[in-house]
């Protein structure tokens, strides 16, 4: 079973998503690189997660574009409510590009799964904590968020209402409402904008 990580944690790209899902049960946002400089909506869901969560955790790339990312995550946010974690600067490609970063430096992605682990593994949760009750994509076909035909303006209508931003895909809204709100939260929203 992996160990669940207390925080979200703030990585640039989904490639990196998934090498950390990989190790971890743990709530990761992708910035989508540079996007982060032109979505305002992104920097005001990364503190909604701050508050929600008393912190987040920035891990971008150990490179020039992964220090500025950093550097506009922090502009925004209280330092208080940042953990920044830094992968070491090591040399090499990751095994899906044909060619090695500008600087030749691997990613997060490409960070050896020990490093990783050794990194995250301060802010695991306590196994005896008790878990909420996630929700699922089964609850957003339920609740009328999605495999509909009206679905998609629901959602819009429905992260307008929880001033997330409105080009969220499906997945990335259940990721962002399951670590903001509770289940009977989302219930109770849904059923005040109908």
């Amino acid at each position: 079973m992996k160990k669940r990580i207390k925080y979200p944690i703030i990585v640039e790209g989904k490639y990196d998503k998934i090498k950390l899902c990989s190790l971890f049960d743990a709530d990761v946002i992708v910035t989508g690189g540079f996007a982060i400089f032109s979505h305002g909506e992104r920097l005001a869901l990364l503190r909604s997660l701050a508050d929600k969560a008393g912190k987040i955790i920035i891990l971008t790339d150990s490179d020039g574009g992964g220090h500025l990312i950093r550097s506009h995550i922090k502009s925004a946010i209280s330092p208080e409510k940042i953990i920044n974690l830094y992968t070491p600067k090591t040399q090499g490609k990751e095994k899906r590009k044909r060619e090695p970063s500008r600087e030749g430096y691997l990613g997060v992605e490409g960070i050896d799964a020990q490093v990783l682990t050794e990194l995250l593994l301060p802010f695991c949760e306590d196994s005896l904590t008790e878990a909420k009750t996630p929700i699922t994509k089964a609850d957003l076909y339920a609740l009328g968020l999605s495999g509909r035909p009206d679905s998609k303006s629901k959602r819009e209508a429905l992260l307008k209402a929880l001033k997330l931003p409105h080009d969220m895909t499906p997945n990335a809204m259940l990721s962002a409402l399951n670590i903001l709100f509770s289940r009977e939260e989302i219930e109770q929203k849904i059923k005040d904008l109908s």
